[in-house]
């Protein structure tokens, strides 16, 4: 009895093309192809930003004919500003131009003197489309000013590295998945997203929409028990969540295969083992979010209504992952027991490719089954009630 109120529940969401589009394709594909799309052009700009040589206004460039010329040398095409100092904030403030250099008149005068020549780098520190031109210009000045402190103090008999008494060598133990974590940290939301957003509709439809469409009334009414009518349809919305997963984790492998994070230092390791692992991982989670879908949506009383409290609540689960990434938590066995954190961190650790502590994963699935089946629980103690008709 309960797998024919499966079926049902599964052969009336398949029908509605439309939802059904919205379930497993809309929702499971826009978030793999938004995500790869995306580091692709953050991948393409980095590296172009890099080779690109950067154009670089200056204000009183013959005060400087050698640090004009260092400039040139060091992938800045330099121009020449004919405004003034105001032309040039104005400029900059307006957005069309990253940054200007504005070389001081004694600037040549100080030079020989022996005294600090001063610079000015107009900038906008609001903009951060012109960050990265800016950091390349403050670094190219600070490299010249570096020679010319070289120079100057071997031009008196002292040797440079007097300016050196400790020297800072940077040993770099990250692998090239653990880099890439940085910027595949965020694939669990995108899995959490698809996974209740494949459930949404039928969960929503299977109760509020009944009770509008007055369909509830008469399923009631068969020789069915309201347990096992609720328990169908939660299992129901488990399938499609499922599908809606499976469909969402094998986007996200073959999208990444087309990234080239290699460009960057990194490596995607997204294959058919974490992806099986992935499923494995975030499975439990199924019951849960159904269970609280359904839940909800069994307390309004149009389908209207329950859209806006299940779409409300589709965030709920999803604000961990974005604590857990603000504050760069560490796996533990008191955070396992939170579900969709617990997801998250597992899910992260597989993308790293560090090998995972089975306790941490015993304790994941354990707790948010256990949740999910109280909060299952509850929503059965819901349906027996009287008023469930309003």
């Amino acid at each position: 009895m309960l797998w024919t109120v499966v079926g049902k529940e599964l052969l009336d969401n398949a029908r509605d093309r439309r939802t059904l589009a919205s379930a497993l394709l809309f929702g499971p594909l826009f978030g793999p192809l938004l995500f790869a799309v995306l580091i692709s052009v953050v991948i393409q700009q980095t590296v172009s930003d890099v080779e690109r040589p950067v154009s670089l206004p200056v204000i009183g460039a013959e005060h400087a004919p050698n640090l004009i010329a260092f400039l040139g040398r060091n992938g800045f095409e330099v121009e020449r500003w004919e405004g003034d100092l105001a032309g040039a904030r104005e400029a900059v403030q307006a957005g069309r131009q990253d940054v200007v250099l504005v070389i001081d008149p004694a600037f040549g005068e100080r030079f020989q003197a022996g005294l600090p020549a001063r610079v000015q780098l107009i900038q906008d520190a609001s903009a951060q489309r012109a960050a990265r031109n800016v950091n390349r210009a403050r670094g190219a000045l600070n490299a010249y000013s570096g020679q010319l402190r070289a120079l100057r103090l071997q031009a008196r008999g002292v040797s440079p590295e007097v300016l050196r008494p400790l020297v800072i060598d940077d040993v770099d133990v990250s692998t090239a998945t653990g880099r890439a974590a940085l910027l595949l940290g965020m694939i669990t939301y995108f899995l959490l997203a698809a996974m209740l957003m494949g459930g949404l509709y039928l969960a929503i439809d299977a109760t509020a929409g009944e009770r509008e469409r007055g369909s509830l009334e008469p399923l009631l009414t068969l020789p069915v028990t309201r347990s096992t009518l609720l328990l169908g349809k939660i299992l129901a919305t488990c399938c499609y969540m499922l599908l809606s997963l499976v469909i969402t984790l094998v986007a996200f492998a073959i999208g990444l295969s087309f990234v080239s994070l290699e460009e960057l230092g990194m490596s995607a390791n997204f294959g058919p083992q974490v992806v099986l692992l992935g499923f494995l991982l975030m499975a439990p989670f199924v019951l849960l979010g159904a269970a609280l879908m359904t839940l909800v949506a069994s307390f309004t009383k149009t389908y209207k209504e329950a859209q806006t409290y299940v779409g409300v609540l589709i965030v709920v689960p999803t604000l961990p992952i974005l604590f857990a990434a603000f504050l760069s938590v560490k796996p533990s066995a008191l955070l396992m027991t939170v579900p969709s954190l617990s997801q998250h961190l597992l899910m992260t650790a597989l993308i790293r490719n560090e090998p995972l502590d089975p306790g941490f994963a015993a304790i994941s699935v354990v707790s948010t089954l256990a949740l999910g089946g109280l909060v299952t629980w509850l929503a059965t103690l819901f349906y027996r009630r009287e008023g469930l008709m309003g």
